[in-house]
């Protein structure tokens, strides 16, 4: 028993009288509604080419001589690129060499096309006449008790509970 006394009252000593024992606390809940607009989403590959070797000549615009040129994306027309690629030959008999190019033809400009993804706006409701998207009470219970507002709509309920122990 009086080890007991002896802890508490060494508690007692280490706190300010001012705030000994003092517990703040606080509560606050919510509801969030949020209406999308309407929006479309495009992806598209875009143009690349490259080309790489050694021990080789290369002629891009096709007469058979070496006019070592190593070709590259040409004229853009509705956003997909005719490119250019050279031919390569060896540039000594019997040498070694390595030759290799690559070349991607991007996707054309298409907002509406297969690429594209279109969201409906979403639509706030009418809370004018007495609606509303829930309710929350004195002892700080949700309920969302709106009706369904369709694609591009959310509602976020929240409770939040802060707790502070004075020392």
């Amino acid at each position: 028993m009086k080890r007991t006394l002896l802890a508490f009252s060494m508690l007692l000593v280490t706190a300010g009288a001012a705030n000994a024992g003092g517990l703040v606390t606080r509560h606050q809940s919510s509801l969030q509604h949020t209406v999308d607009a309407a929006r479309t989403t495009t992806s598209r590959i875009g143009n690349s080419y490259s080309v790489s070797g050694s021990g080789i000549v290369t002629d891009v615009g096709g007469s058979g001589t070496a006019d070592l040129n190593v070709g590259g994306l040409g004229t853009l027309t509705n956003g997909a690129a005719a490119g250019s690629i050279p031919t390569a030959t060896q540039s000594s008999s019997g040498n070694a060499f390595s030759f290799s190019n690559s070349f991607t033809a991007g996707d054309a400009t298409d907002a509406t096309g297969t690429n594209s993804t279109a969201y409906t706006a979403g639509s706030a409701g009418d809370y004018s006449s007495g609606g509303s998207l829930g309710t929350i009470d004195n002892k700080h219970t949700l309920t969302i008790t709106g009706t369904s507002q369709g694609a591009g709509t959310s509602v976020t309920a929240q409770f939040v509970t802060e707790l502070t122990i004075i020392d």
